[in-house]
């Protein structure tokens, strides 16, 4: 390990506001096989040496047990065998990093914590679609300066792959007479389909992108045609929801680039994030959204966006 689970868990939990910076901060791990892993350090709420962990009957493939963390009792799951990697050393799992996001707790077993690093979004590139893995594992690709690859897995999707998501409940549709238009960006498929099935429910009609830049570059589309169909916007689009963290372009950068263009005035921003914490709704204030959601909640994202959308 090269820096001891203590020192780690002081820079975790010394994690610096980044906002508007189009930076993150990863924390590198290992599986056993020599390739490197990461994961952003706003979601790791700590690291330490992987405790007892209790068997329970019919456990989803992966899910090693459960442990009990200050009076909670949480999923502990085995990533190289959640993402059937092969090679790894029977030892694999010593190491737990315990990470806090989409509004659950849980263990995820690694061979060895490295260090964390920071790097700019625009480094960080989506996965080729024969590199994404099983289901999409992978959201992200970087390169360190001695040229070694990171993985930067999609922890939404090995939590819902692990655990399910729960169904969408019914939910009125919107009723308005005018046309409404969603644009939302996120990296991670998982997110992209519940997104989708919530304004499905709405009646909303939506236009999507998998990363900030790829969302920058769509929403001048859209600006451009508005302009020259000589129609505000505003009447066409109706609300941008954005993820925080996406390759690229991160939806603070993101945002701030939205409310300092005099074409988007009037079109309000919602940022959707699996970051849930006091510190990340401040950081998206900072950056001008209009409302912070946490990931992922239908009814909530749902009652968030429907007075936005009757306006």
């Amino acid at each position: 390990m090269s820096e001891s689970n203590a020192a780690l868990l002081d820079k975790v939990e010394g994690k610096t506001g980044l906002a508007g910076s189009n930076k993150m901060e990863i924390l590198l791990f290992t599986l056993g096989t020599g390739e490197l892993f990461g994961i952003n350090v706003f979601k790791v709420r700590e690291v330490s040496q992987t405790p007892a962990i209790t068997k329970t009957p019919n456990m989803p493939h992966g899910i090693e047990g459960v442990i009990s963390l200050r009076g909670n009792i949480i999923p502990v799951i085995s990533l190289a065998q959640f993402i059937q990697l092969e090679g790894a050393p029977d030892d694999t799992g010593q190491t737990m990093i315990v990470t806090e996001f989409s509004r659950h707790t849980q263990g995820f077993l690694v061979h060895d914590v490295d260090r964390i690093i920071r790097v700019d979004w625009d480094r960080v590139k989506p996965p080729q679609a024969m590199l994404a893995g099983n289901e999409g594992l992978i959201t992200a690709i970087t390169e360190l300066p001695n040229g070694k690859l990171v993985s930067i897995l999609d922890v939404e999707q090995i939590l819902a792959n692990a655990i399910g998501i729960e169904p969408v409940p019914d939910l009125p549709p919107i009723e308005t007479e005018s046309e409404r238009m969603v644009f939302f960006a996120d990296d991670s498929t998982i997110a992209r389909k519940e997104i989708m099935m919530v304004l499905d429910k709405l009646g909303v009609k939506y236009q999507q992108s998998n990363d900030g830049l790829e969302a920058w570059d769509k929403l001048q589309a859209l600006a451009t045609r508005a302009q020259h169909d000589g129609l505000p916007l505003r009447d066409q689009l109706s609300i941008v929801l954005t993820d925080a963290e996406m390759p690229e372009m991160d939806g603070y950068v993101l945002t701030k680039k939205i409310k300092s263009d005099r074409k988007f005035e009037g079109i309000p921003v919602v940022m959707h994030s699996s970051l849930s914490s006091e510190a990340n709704r401040i950081m998206g204030q900072q950056v001008g959204v209009d409302a912070y959601v946490a990931k992922f909640d239908p009814v909530v994202l749902a009652e968030t966006l429907r007075p936005l959308l009757m306006r």
